[in-house]
């Protein structure tokens, strides 16, 4: 049977409706997002300016209302009160689905809690439109949200992950101004040769996605005048340690260590051990042997 929100000549009904919006093309709205933003009663927006832009490319005239992470609390008590009279009220973010790494998350636990209704209405997600072509195993997964912007803190986030050694790919949203702290921060933690993608633009004119190394990455990033545009920044879940053992020498990842952070033999060293879980007197006889071996 067809849902009744799924019938167009049926009236929408009453609930609050979580509608995915574009990430950048403006193609990837659905035809049930634009029935249901012509439908309600009013629509909550992360950015009522940005998504006027939505809203008039397709000719929408419903009326806005702001709902961003400064006044989610208030503007959620009153939205709700709208909602227990049988009101119909979307929630958007300015791109992508509400709720992740946006506004949206409270407006529907407390609807719920409220014995409201709550419809999804599926679409673009940046986070898995990067998974899905990063080249990095996708059976399993963990979205983080954005890294702490403060080096401590995402270096121990990084290193708090990579102790758990999950089989899941990590993903991340993150900025242009903070994403070579973050990529040498992955250097550091996980090691020049773990596998990472940064997925650039999504869906826009100059989508670009970067595939290789943590090492490799950093180097190629360093070297533009500048970076910009929306990322996502994915981790291999398997981890450099695991990889080495398949043949990746241990001299190759502390000379991959002193190209990119310009680090001395004996920090990198120190930090290839540490990556490995090795002591430091191992790490160096294996770097004897490696060396010798490249010879």
């Amino acid at each position: 049977m067809v849902p009744e929100n799924d019938t167009p000549d049926i009236p929408l009904a009453p609930g609050l409706y979580l509608v995915a919006t574009p990430i950048g093309n403006l193609e990837d709205i659905t035809l049930r997002a634009l029935r249901v933003l012509r439908s309600v009663d009013r629509i909550a927006c992360e950015d009522t300016r940005q998504t006027a832009k939505l809203l008039s490319h397709f000719g929408i005239s419903t009326p806005t209302v702001s709902y961003h992470l400064h006044n989610e609390q208030s503007r959620s008590s009153e939205l709700i009160e709208t909602l227990r009279t049988g009101g119909r009220i979307a929630i958007v973010s300015d791109a992508g689905m509400p709720g992740i790494a946006d506004p949206g998350a409270t407006i529907a636990t407390d609807a719920i809690a409220a014995g409201i209704t709550v419809y999804p209405i599926p679409g673009a997600n940046a986070a898995l439109s990067a998974l899905i072509a990063s080249g990095l195993p996708s059976e399993s997964f963990t979205f983080h949200g954005f890294l702490p912007s403060k080096e401590g803190q995402r270096r121990s986030t990084l290193e708090a992950l990579r102790s758990r050694q999950e089989k899941a790919t990590h993903i991340f949203y993150e900025t242009p101004h903070r994403i070579l702290g973050a990529l040498e921060d992955i250097v550091a933690t996980f090691g020049p040769l773990q596998r990472i993608t940064l997925a650039r633009e999504l869906t826009k004119l100059h989508e670009e996605f970067l595939r290789g190394t943590a090492a490799e990455l950093l180097a190629t990033l360093s070297a533009r005048p500048s970076v910009r545009g929306e990322m996502v920044l994915l981790i291999d879940g398997i981890l450099t340690t695991e990889t080495s053992e398949k043949g990746l020498s241990l001299a190759d990842e502390v000379q991959a260590l002193i190209k990119t952070q310009n680090l001395s033999e004996k920090d990198a060293l120190k930090q290839v051990a540490k990556n490995r879980g090795i002591g430091k007197s191992e790490a160096y006889r294996e770097f004897q042997r490696s060396s010798l071996r490249r010879r």
